[in-house]
């Protein structure tokens, strides 16, 4: 029987509290127990349900700020090559522009011309000597006045002729330029680059590489015990023959994380030496390292 009966009704409650003064505060509280109950068992349930919401988003959250920063780091590697390689074209092009040969200068030709001068010479009658020719000899001369000098007197006049007019000269002055090509500055065996037109590659690439790091990371233990996570952003050379060189840290997260980043990268199998021009040089390489605890 006692199964059977509802301890938060009214009529249980009438019962307990018959003859009894209603008005006192534990009458009211027995009446709206059931009513607090089922109201806390509500908000419990929703304040639940709204923790689990909070914590799934922070993890999505997470997730997809790892890949932005990931992105954001290859978009950048792809900008910086691109631009490198728009300023070795544009430097290629300035030194064509340099070795074409410039047309050459047409001569200047400065011609003298000469000009016979007939010489007239007046000489008094008492001096003159010889007769003036007749007029038949005048004739018979006149087929080879141009080739020979002819000397006569007419009136006291006595005419001298050149025997030949020399021909016009010709001062040829040439000037000729000449060209001396450039030569290029040699590069510096030790030079590092920033970009390249081909970069360093791991081998079996990208993926092969985090793979690499997620399972030599060993977590830092006073890092595990402080909760830290986060990513550590690396700089490293990449040698011209595939080794690591010098690394430094770019974004830290903390002393030991940092520490413990740099010696996995210095542990590294050899790369693929990035190449510019053919040739294989040092590059810097850029490189994320994600610190996240097991939950």
């Amino acid at each position: 029987m006692s199964n059977d009966v509802d301890l938060s009704s009214k009529e249980w409650c009438d019962l307990i509290f018959e003859g009894k003064n209603k008005d006192f505060g534990a009458y009211q509280l027995r009446r709206t127990s059931i009513q607090r109950h089922n109201k806390a068992m509500l908000y419990t349930i929703i304040g639940f349900i709204v923790a689990a919401c909070l914590v799934f988003a922070w993890n999505a959250y997470q997730r997809w700020e790892a890949q932005r920063q990931l992105a954001l780091q290859n978009q950048q590697q792809t900008q910086e090559f691109s631009f490198g390689a728009s300023e070795e074209e544009s430097s290629e092009e300035e030194e064509k522009k340099i070795e074409q040969p410039k047309e050459e200068e047409k001569p200047e030709v400065e011609e003298v011309a000469q000009q016979a001068v007939t010489e007239l010479k007046i000489v008094p009658d008492d001096k003159v000597t010889t007769p003036p020719p007749t007029q038949d000899e005048v004739k018979q001369n006149d087929a080879a006045i141009s080739n020979k000098n002819v000397e006569g007197t007419l009136g006291g006049l006595t005419a001298e002729i050149p025997k030949e007019t020399p021909a016009p000269t010709a001062k040829v002055e040439q000037k000729v330029a000449v060209t001396v090509p450039e030569e290029k500055p040699k590069e510096d065996d030790n030079k590092v680059f920033q970009s390249v037109e081909q970069p360093p590659q791991f081998p079996g690439g990208e993926s092969a590489l985090m793979r690499y790091l997620s399972s030599h990371i060993q977590y830092p233990a006073m890092a595990a015990e402080q909760g830290i996570e986060g990513k550590v952003i690396l700089q490293f050379v990449v040698t011209k023959n595939g080794q690591v060189g010098e690394v430094k840290v770019v974004r830290s997260l903390s002393s030991d994380c940092d520490n413990e980043a740099k010696r996995v990268v210095r542990s590294l199998p050899r790369f693929t030496p990035g190449r510019q021009n053919g040739n294989a040089v040092n590059v810097w390489y850029t490189l994320p390292v994600q610190f996240k605890l097991q939950k």
